[in-house]
């Protein structure tokens, strides 16, 4: 099943992260997505201005209250700035991925 059709399930300490060999295999997933550092998601979206900016963070703000996984967001005049991962295990699990399709389906209006 594709990351933008599947939910955050709750996760704890014990959660494995996901294996650094299985990165790959995720990010074919997410266009424009990078890895920093083993330890987060991170991507940027450009905005032709601060409203279509401010919208985007408010549709993905909605996504992220129905899955229950919120990301680090920064808005600025005419861009957005995502950083995910799973503060509970300081790494990526599957959730991280699944909120990233998520966030780019809502940022994108879909």
């Amino acid at each position: 099943m594709a990351l933008k059709d599947r939910h955050c399930t709750s996760v704890r300490a014990t959660t494995p992260k996901v294996p650094v060999h299985e990165f790959g295999e995720f990010l074919a997933e997410l266009p424009g997505w990078q890895i920093v550092d083993e330890h987060h998601l991170y991507k940027r979206y450009p905005f032709p201005d601060f409203a279509s900016a401010l919208a985007a963070v408010q549709r993905v703000a909605g996504v992220a209250e129905a899955e229950g996984h919120h990301p680090d967001i920064t808005l600025r005049w005419g861009e957005v700035e995502l950083r995910i991962w799973t503060h509970v295990v300081d790494g990526l699990t599957e959730n991280d991925f699944i909120l990233a399709a998520k966030c780019d389906g809502a940022i994108h209006g879909g």
